[in-house]
């Protein structure tokens, strides 16, 4: 199972209305195939009356294994449903990596 699956499986039990896990090791300076820079963008109920450090606390807690291990980079863009619907369904995009990508 890829590092990706994994990260999907584990960040379910959120029971997320949206999810998307993006693999972006391919836009830094790693060897083809990497699974190390990943984006997350998460929508789930749960993070009703949560301010954005225990949202994300959550989620290390969830990742602790791939964090402490394989994965270098996590971008994390952490939604209630009212907050996505209100943003439009539109998260940010990451930035270049600076050196990376050759």
């Amino acid at each position: 199972m890829s590092l990706q699956t994994q990260i999907e499986h584990k960040l379910a039990t959120l029971e997320p209305v949206m999810v998307q896990v993006e693999n972006e090791s391919h836009r830094h300076n790693v060897p083809v195939n990497s699974e190390t820079h990943f984006k997350v963008t998460l929508v789930s109920g749960r993070f009703d009356g949560l301010m954005p450090v225990k949202r994300h606390q959550q989620i290390y807690a969830l990742l602790a294994d791939e964090l402490s291990g394989p994965v270098h980079a996590l971008a994390l863009h952490l939604y209630t449903p009212e907050e996505w619907q209100a943003r439009g369904g539109a998260r940010p995009d990451s930035p270049d990596c600076r050196g990376g990508g050759q």
